[in-house]
């Protein structure tokens, strides 16, 4: 089983959803090794010193800006830590825009969205919502240190997470030499455009992803598998273990909170109270279970 990248709750005006962040995408690049040609021995990449070659430990290595050729700036964990936002534990819907209002390139990177045991009724009622409305809820969220803007949309029962870039992160397309004039300049005859629209259509069809397979590394895994089974050779790798997610078992009054929420008109998740209330009531639970466990442990030894 997928382990949770990050847990936390989804915030939508006063609605709080317990949710887990699963991975969006499976890399399915075939890595690679360089190993000496010699002797078939991997070879390392060590961290030196750039003056006196000195390999230099981890522990001394400090992360620095070079503001100018040559000239750097050291930034201490202090400095990330007071960079880094405050909020880690939960995904803030800040607005909902149209769905077809955000450009295809600022999509970056997918998440699906999982909902906590007996969350569920949050989770669909912000799902069908944004289908029957065709809006995506504009987000942000903490994954590690970074904030990312992220939009959530609705595909098939699932929510999906996707990253988005930010504006700054984006090249203009105006800064390239595009045919900007309409297609009379670039003598296009009306008869060319009516040929070009019924190739389209001629090739129109439905969008089966299935169909379309990687035949470069399905071709090279082919070569892969024939040398490893030519040298006699095989790999084994240990599977991980399985993070636990915790439970919840919160009731909510859905209408209230729906109600409260539009009285309020706030559109940023105003909700500390109730997550502190469900941090507290987390740190007793284990309290509770630590308690008990000792408690075992006294049995048996008596």
């Amino acid at each position: 089983m997928a382990r949770p990248i990050w847990t936390g709750t989804l915030s939508f005006g006063l609605l709080n959803v317990p949710v887990s962040l699963m991975a969006g995408e499976r890399r399915t690049d075939l890595s690679f090794r360089m190993l000496d040609s010699r002797d078939k021995k991997p070879i390392r990449f060590e961290r030196v010193n750039a003056d006196t070659g000195e390999e230099v430990p981890w522990k001394d290595i400090v992360k620095a800006f070079e503001y100018d050729k040559g000239s750097y700036v050291v930034i201490e964990k202090e400095d990330i830590a007071a960079a880094a936002p405050e909020t880690h534990e939960s995904i803030d819907v800040e607005a909902f825009v149209d769905r077809d209002e955000i450009g295809t390139r600022y999509y970056e990177k997918p998440y699906v969205l999982v909902p906590g045991k007996k969350a569920e009724k949050g989770y669909v009622l912000l799902r069908e919502t944004l289908k029957d409305t065709d809006k995506v809820g504009v987000a942000r969220v903490v994954i590690r240190t970074r904030e990312y803007l992220c939009a959530l949309i609705p595909e098939g029962d699932a929510l999906i997470l996707m990253l988005l870039r930010y504006p700054q992160e984006l090249v203009d397309p105006e800064d390239y030499k595009l045919p900007h004039a309409a297609s009379g300049r670039y003598r296009i005859a009306p008869k060319e455009l009516t040929m070009a629209k019924q190739l389209i259509e001629s090739m129109a069809a439905q969008w089966k992803p299935d169909a379309y397979h990687d035949e470069f590394r399905k071709r090279l895994s082919a070569i892969i598998q024939k040398r490893i089974k030519s040298k006699g050779k095989t790999t084994k790798i240990a599977d991980e273990p399985v993070a636990h997610v915790d439970e919840t078992t919160n009731v909510v009054d859905f209408m209230a909170l729906l109600e409260q929420s539009l009285k309020s008109k706030k559109r940023t998740p105003a909700a500390k109270k109730t997550a502190a209330a469900a941090k507290k009531a987390t740190k007793a639970a284990k309290a509770t279970k630590t308690a008990k466990a000792a408690k075992s442990r006294a049995k048996k030894r008596a």
